[in-house]
């Protein structure tokens, strides 16, 4: 394994994120959204947006927790964030009225409408507009965002999560009473706050794997298997809603709890092998002179990292940490573009993109180099 050679003070490259434009114009829209339902229903909203918040800051912190060893663009997951929370409800609501609209109107008695609506027509649309979030993100410079499953299930948790906020409060907020808005909150809030997540995190399994694939077939086969998986995970969801308490409750514990935790165990072990891909990269990191020995043994471990950066913010205040931070961030970001090469995904964009990652390694090297020279050979105890 070698590296292409590398300047000691490379130009400038450009990072990927979200333009600030972007996420304030989808941030306008949710919020105008959140006023029309608080114009509607003051109380009800109110009550909505305090108990959902609640339940999405829990959901998010976990995908947080998820996306420890390569954190991703924080502007990138705002956007995915408000994707869900804005462009995903708006296109949602605007088909799913329609296609309602389309159908027989059933007398008074007759749910066959309300069910072709929550059943099929709801998760095929929902499904699709969380969905495009993802197929954003596989194009251009975003794609290098896309390193490994992890990365996927954060974009999809994100994406899932602002939709599911924004549909909460509505669901809640219109509750008949008090208590019933209590009761829809306990239904929704705490038996599923993962719904929309685990949801959109079919497709991203499948994003994933049309990722690895070079045909553009299979590509297509595996993005459509993905979302066929979401689509009938919803409609299953939806299907035992509209059938009463019992059915509920039984697809609760017989398909999503075992799904759910199928989804977590996956998860876990995707966190798991970005060390693995991280440690196996480092000793030609060494090599090349990119990264000391040193730096080496403590590059290997969340708590090593935590570490290093506690300890380069009390030899030199937080513009130290930062930096050693970011130092940190560009060695991981290089370690996947390897491992990409490694695995013969290299063409002449990605080997191009090998030689850009150095680059910033040496950058963020010089800018952290006080730090870095001052931890030394320190030796940090692994947890």
């Amino acid at each position: 394994m070698s590296y292409a050679a590398v300047p000691p003070l490379p130009a400038p490259v450009r990072q990927v994120g979200a333009p600030l434009a972007a996420i304030v114009v989808l941030g306008t829209i949710t919020a105008l959204i959140l006023t029309l339902q608080t114009a509607v229903n003051p109380g009800g909203t109110v009550l909505g947006f305090g108990l959902a918040t609640t339940a999405m800051v829990a959901v998010l912190l976990c995908y947080l927790w998820l996306d420890r060893w390569e954190p991703e663009p924080p502007r990138l997951l705002v956007l995915s964030f408000l994707w869900g929370a804005s462009v995903a409800v708006l296109i949602a609501v605007g088909l799913v009225g329609l296609i309602d609209a389309s159908l027989p109107q059933p007398a008074p008695a007759d749910g066959q409408t309300r069910f072709v609506t929550a059943v099929v027509a709801a998760p095929l649309v929902e499904e699709a507009a969380k969905g495009m979030f993802l197929l954003v993100m596989m194009t251009g410079r975003r794609r290098n965002e896309l390193n490994n499953l992890t990365d996927c299930l954060v974009y999809a948790g994100f994406t899932g999560a602002g939709f599911a906020w924004l549909e909460n409060i509505f669901y809640i907020a219109n509750g008949e009473t008090v208590a019933s808005s209590l009761a829809i909150a306990g239904l929704r809030l705490v038996l599923g706050p993962f719904a929309h997540p685990l949801f959109t995190t079919m497709f991203a399994i499948g994003v994933f794997a049309a990722l690895r694939q070079r045909s553009v077939a299979v590509r297509v086969v595996c993005l459509l298997a993905g979302y066929a998986a979401a689509v009938l995970l919803h409609g299953l969801w939806n299907a035992s809603a509209v059938a009463g308490g019992q059915t509920y409750l039984g697809v609760y514990v017989m398909w999503m709890m075992p799904i759910f935790a199928l989804a977590v165990l996956l998860a876990v072990t995707s966190r798991r092998r970005e060390r693995r891909i991280i440690l196996a990269q480092l000793p030609a990191m060494v090599g090349a002179g990119l990264v000391t020995p040193a730096e080496a043994g403590w590059l290997g471990a969340l708590g090593t990292r935590k570490m290093a950066v506690r300890s380069a913010i009390r030899g030199g205040g937080r513009p130290a940490g930062s930096a050693v931070k970011r130092f940190v961030q560009q060695v991981v970001e290089l370690a996947y573009v390897r491992d990409r090469i490694d695995r013969g995904f290299g063409d002449e964009r990605v080997f191009a993109l090998q030689h850009e990652e150095a680059h910033r390694v040496v950058a963020a090297r010089h800018t952290a180099g006080p730090a870095l020279h001052r931890l030394g050979g320190t030796r940090f105890p692994v947890r």
